[in-house]
């Protein structure tokens, strides 16, 4: 009776300072120049420091300083080094120079890349396998040292972007933009290939590339070349110089892309003894940032811990209107991060999830369809609100319209839904007027989204709500209710028949089949995959689906293996290039390994896009945008899908919780009460005894005949 809780954490962490929260699969990467997905952002983001993050209250998007003395403005100079104003004509500028300063006194996490022995020695380079048989991850070292953060770590981490080890996926838009960086990455290939020519020269018939440089890394010398576009000034200073007028790339500042990486801890890493053990950067992150990786188990849970190096920051003395009134400013000036450790739990089901932050074992929940009804209802005016049974556990709600796409895309670089011509634009067409997104969102998402016109989330500059705004080959616009209707599939199927698949046959009777890949996993999942099989048989056409986890996933994505997929993205900054890049030829995913998943190219499109990365907004730069879409809708690469709208559920022991899409770094800021959490807990999660009690009492009335004949036989010995 003693052990009946189902409470699934340890004794020890009974009211301790402790965030729980859940991941549903397992990171692949927490490399700052190869993370790229929003559940890996959710750990680097607490890890590593790139010099600027976004005002956490602030609103519109604000970025300030992060281990920076300021946010740096551009300096910007004609083909005679002259400088010229701020608001000088993209064309007129030949090199904008960034100069960022870096805080002095800011301190890596404890880490045994940094121990040395009393000569200042590294304890950990050339390991040995027996040397770390008994390590199994990064806590297992005994020793750990840690250093001050420099400007050559900065730089450094910029070099690795271009290591072809790593295959950044932003390395071709850095490289049209950063001096010297294209070069300098043509150079580290050759660097690579020498290398490897060595070995193979070496080793013979017993070389085998994948394996060898599993065992045996190859470490790059990044300082045999030089990179004359991120130029050292001093120790807390440097510069980065662009070779043309680009205002998103102060954006690109607060990204993990740019966080600071130590040599040491490259080369630590580049180990084969602890590379064969999977111990890797990929896996054990070392930075400046509030926390630290404590116990990586993907299998079952990540958890962080704070990083007791964690330079002075205070939490925000300003914010927008209404923070005041709402407690958010309570903290104000206070010293982060609040919060002791931060608990990923690995949870694949979304009723378990759901469940347990009933019972108070996780702080915070999204919504699912199937629980949509038990959380929220919808007032007469429209209105989300809880219901009663929340609102009673003292759960509160958080809702926002996030600058997000999910979409689906077409492998432009297939011969069957692929191509430029009139009848593959007109196949693409259809199948987006079948895909019905506003049914869907009713149906999975309860209403919880905004169909989409374009990648163009709103908030975003270059979104376009009304008649102006609508897609024409999707919708036409009903003038008397003034919102947009989408066409009848019958005009769908006239496509079809247009595009050579009358009824989704071809000329010889052949039916149209298209394969369909995604990471879709959970219990909703083969729900909507049927919703797509049904929407693409209205139009006779097969959809073959192909299911595989979010690693497999990504492969197919990137080597080109496949036809329909959907996929989404969060805006990286709150800029229209961070969106129309996913459309640009040279971001291609097979050709340059981008976020183009499409492999969509447009000439005139990507003609565009170079007029318009390099504008600041305007009116002029509307236009052009607007010229983009009108291309991007005819040619179709996307069904452009929806924009969703979130909700979130926050027990009421959690504090200082306000939705920031851009920042990735913001649990450092929330706090809890695990005092109230432990009597809420304790209060939901009451043992129920009376089972036992009753059991107990069947069993001890059940042995009362046989006590009572024990007694007799007994007694009638004595006699």
């Amino acid at each position: 009776m003693a052990g009946c809780t189902n409470d699934p954490y340890r004794s020890s962490e009974k009211g301790a300072n402790v965030f729980y929260t859940t991941f549903n699969e397992p990171p692949k990467h927490l490399d700052p120049a190869r993370a790229y997905s929003s559940d890996e952002y959710d750990l680097i983001g607490q890890i590593y420091e790139p010099p600027l993050q976004y005002h956490y209250l602030a609103r519109p998007y604000e970025l300030e300083p992060r281990n920076t003395g300021r946010v740096p403005e551009p300096l910007y100079y004609d083909k005679e080094m002259r400088a010229l104003d701020h608001d000088a004509p993209a064309q007129r500028v030949w090199r904008a120079v960034y100069e960022i300063k870096v805080n002095k006194g800011v301190m890596y996490q404890p880490h045994p890349a940094f121990a040395t022995d009393a000569f200042g020695k590294a304890l950990y380079l050339g390991l040995k396998p027996q040397d770390v048989k008994d390590v199994h991850e990064i806590k297992d070292f005994r020793a750990t040292g840690a250093r001050e953060l420099k400007a050559d770590d900065y730089i450094y981490g910029i070099m690795r972007l271009a290591d072809p080890q790593i295959e950044s996926p932003v390395l071709s838009i850095l490289e049209k933009y950063i001096l010297g960086l294209k070069e300098f990455s043509d150079l580290l290939r050759i660097d690579l290939e020498e290398a490897r020519a060595r070995r193979r020269a070496v080793r013979g018939a017993s070389y085998n590339q994948t394996v060898d440089e599993k065992e045996d890394p190859i470490a790059l010398d990044y300082r045999r070349h030089p990179l004359p576009g991120v130029e050292k000034v001093d120790d807390h200073t440097f510069r980065i110089t662009l070779k043309a007028k680009y205002p998103q790339f102060v954006y690109w500042l607060a990204m993990p892309f740019f966080s600071p990486l130590p040599r040491e801890a490259d080369l630590f890493y580049k180990q084969g003894p602890l590379a064969d053990r999977n111990i890797t950067l990929d896996r054990f992150p070392v930075g400046t940032g509030p926390y630290m990786i404590d116990t990586f188990n993907p299998n079952m849970e990540i958890v962080l811990a704070r990083n007791k190096n964690f330079h002075e920051e205070g939490y925000p003395r300003r914010g927008e209107e209404g923070d005041l009134a709402s407690g958010l400013l309570r903290d104000a000036g206070k010293d982060l991060p609040f919060i002791d450790r931060i608990v990923f739990k690995l949870e694949k089901e979304a009723i378990p999830r759901w469940n347990k932050f009933l019972q108070g074992y996780y702080d915070t929940s999204g919504i699912t369809s199937d629980s949509f009804d038990q959380a929220v209802s919808v007032s007469a005016a429209g209105r989300a609100e809880l219901t009663d049974a929340m609102k009673k556990k003292g759960i509160r709600l958080a809702t926002s319209v996030r600058p997000s796409t999910y979409y689906c895309g077409f492998n432009m670089l297939d011969g069957a839904v692929g191509g430029y011509g009139p009848d593959k634009r007109k196949l693409r067409q259809a199948v987006s007027i079948a895909l019905d997104y506003e049914e869907y969102i009713e149906i999975f998402n309860n209403g919880r989204g905004i169909p989409a016109m374009s990648p163009l989330p709103p908030g975003i500059f270059g979104h376009i709500e009304g008649a102006d705004g609508v897609d024409p080959y999707v919708y036409g616009w009903d003038r008397a209710r003034n919102r947009p209707v989408r066409k009848s599939i019958e005009e769908a199927r006239r496509l079809m028949e247009e595009a050579g698949y009358p009824g989704g046959r071809d000329g010889e009777g052949r039916p149209l089949v298209i394969t369909f890949d995604n990471p879709w996993t959970g219990v909703d999942a083969s729900t909507m995959i049927n919703w797509y099989i049904k929407r693409f048989k209205l139009l006779g056409i097969q959809l073959e689906n192909r299911t595989t986890d979010y690693n497999r996933f990504q492969e197919k994505m990137l080597k080109g293996n496949f036809q329909f997929f959907c996929w989404g993205w969060n805006a990286d900054y709150p800029d229209p290039e961070n969106f129309l890049f996913l459309l640009a030829g040279p971001n291609s995913k097979v050709s340059s390994q981008g976020e183009n998943v499409s492999n969509y190219s447009s000439p005139e499109f990507d003609r565009l896009f170079r007029i318009m990365e390099n504008m600041d907004n305007s009116p002029e730069r509307l236009k052009v945008i607007r010229e983009m879409l009108s291309i991007a809708q005819r040619d179709g690469p996307w069904v452009w899908g929806y924009h969703p709208v979130a909700f979130a559920l926050l027990h009421d022991w959690v504090g200082n919780v306000k939705s920031n899409a851009m920042a990735n770094n913001t649990m450092k800021y929330l706090k809890i009460d695990a005092t109230l959490r432990e009597r809420r807990r304790e209060g939901w999660n009451r043992p129920d005894l009376r089972p036992i009690w009753a059991i107990a009492i069947v069993l001890a009335l059940g042995s009362i005949p046989a006590i009572i004949s024990i007694v007799r036989k007994r007694a009638g010995k004595k006699k």
